[in-house]
C-alpha cells in the first residue's frame, strides 16, 4: 500500500461500520477526472493521482467483497484482499483503452479474493480442479436454485442434482456442504450500531446477478487462452505479428489505410497479409490445443 499513500484499513477491532463511514467520504471521480489522473500514473508514476484513483474505488471493493461474505472467514481480511486487487487494478490500468477503471478492476479484485478465499480453505484439500472450484463458488445458488435451504445434509435428490448441474461427484457436494454449511451470516445482520446511517449486510452485497463461479471459471479460460494465444503468436513473422495485433487484438484497431501508410504498401496486401496471419494462427492454435489436450489425457 506504500506506493498508493496512506490508505483505511478495516479491523476487527474498529469494527467495519467506521472504515465503510470512512470511504464513503472519498469523492468518485467523473471521466475526464479519472483519466487525468491515470494518465499521470501511467506516464510520470504520480502517486498521489494512483492514490486518488484507488480511494475513489474503494467502495467498489468493499461492495464486491461482501458478496464473498459466508465462507467463515474474516470480513475485514476479505475487504482488504479486494484492496490489493483494486490496487493491482490501478497499477495495471490503461487509460487510452477506452473504458472506465471500474470496469476493469472488478475482474482483479474478484480474483484477489477468490485466491484469498481458496487459499484459505486448503485447496490441496479442495481439490484443484475447475468444476470444484466451481461447486466451491456456486453451491449456496444451486441448493437455493432447488429450494435445498435447510441446514444439515442434502437430500439425496438434491445431491445428485447439484452434482449433475455442477459437473462433479454427488460425494463432493456432500463434502462441500458440509465444509460450507454454518458458516452464513444474516443479510439483515446489522454493521456498527443500530441508529441513522446503520447499515447490513444486505446493503453491500453485490448485484444478485453477479455471479463469482462464474467470473473465477472466466477469468481461469480467458487466461488459458491469452496463454495459448502467445504460444501460437511464434508462427508468425515480424510483419504478421504487428499487422495482426494492431487489426484484431487492440481495443482500437488500426484501418488498412493505416497500415498500409506505415508499411507503404497497398491497402490490399495489407489485408491479404492480415487474412493469412490469421488463419496462420488459428491453425497454431488449434495444433497446441490438441496437444494439450493429449498431454492432459495421457
Amino acid at each position: 500500500m506504500s506506493n498508493y499513500g496512506n490508505l483505511p484499513a478495516p479491523s476487527p477491532e474498529a469494527g467495519l461500520s467506521k472504515y465503510l463511514s470512512e470511504i464513503r467520504k472519498f469523492p468518485l471521480l467523473e471521466p475526464e477526472e479519472e483519466y487525468m489522473l491515470a494518465k499521470r500514473w501511467v506516464e510520470d508514476q504520480d502517486t498521489q493521482s494512483a492514490h486518488r484513483l484507488v480511494t475513489s474505488h474503494l467502495r467498489l471493493a468493499a461492495k464486491i467483497a461482501m458478496g464473498y461474505r459466508g465462507y467463515g472467514l474474516p470480513q475485514a481480511e476479505v475487504i482488504s484482499e479486494a484492496n490489493v486487487g483494486l490496487m493491482q487494478a490501478v497499477k495495471r490500468f490503461d487509460p487510452e483503452k477506452g473504458f472506465r477503471l471500474a470496469t476493469y478492476a472488478m475482474w482483479w479484485i474478484r480474483a484477489s479474493i477468490q485466491e484469498y478465499i481458496l487459499r484459505s480453505w486448503s485447496l490441496v484439500k479442495l481439490g484443484t480442479t475447475s468444476a470444484q472450484k466451481k461447486l466451491f463458488f456456486n453451491l449456496r445458488k444451486a441448493k437455493s436454485r432447488i429450494g435445498a435451504l435447510e441446514d444439515g445434509d442434502l437430500r439425496p435428490e438434491h445431491v445428485q442434482k447439484i452434482a449433475t448441474d455442477l459437473g462433479v461427484t454427488e460425494d463432493e457436494v456432500i463434502s462441500m456442504n458440509r465444509r460450507l454449511s454454518g458458516s452464513d451470516a444474516s443479510l439483515n445482520a446489522q454493521v456498527g450500531q443500530e441508529g441513522e446511517g446503520s447499515m447490513q449486510w444486505q446493503d453491500w452485497l453485490e448485484d444478485e446477478d453477479a455471479n463469482q463461479a462464474d467470473d473465477y471459471e472466466a477469468k481461469d479460460e480467458l487466461e488459458q487462452r491469452r496463454a495459448l494465444l502467445a504460444d501460437a503468436m511464434d508462427v508468425l513473422n515480424g510483419r504478421e505479428r504487428d499487422i495482426l495485433t494492431k487489426r484484431r487484438l487492440s481495443e482500437q484497431p488500426m484501418t488498412l489505410e493505416d497500415l498500409s501508410g506505415e508499411y507503404d504498401v497497398s491497402r490490399e496486401r495489407i489485408r491479404q497479409i492480415e487474412v493469412r496471419a490469421f488463419e496462420k494462427l488459428q491453425k497454431r492454435m488449434t495444433e497446441l490445443a490438441k496437444e494439450q489436450g493429449m498431454m492432459a489425457s495421457a
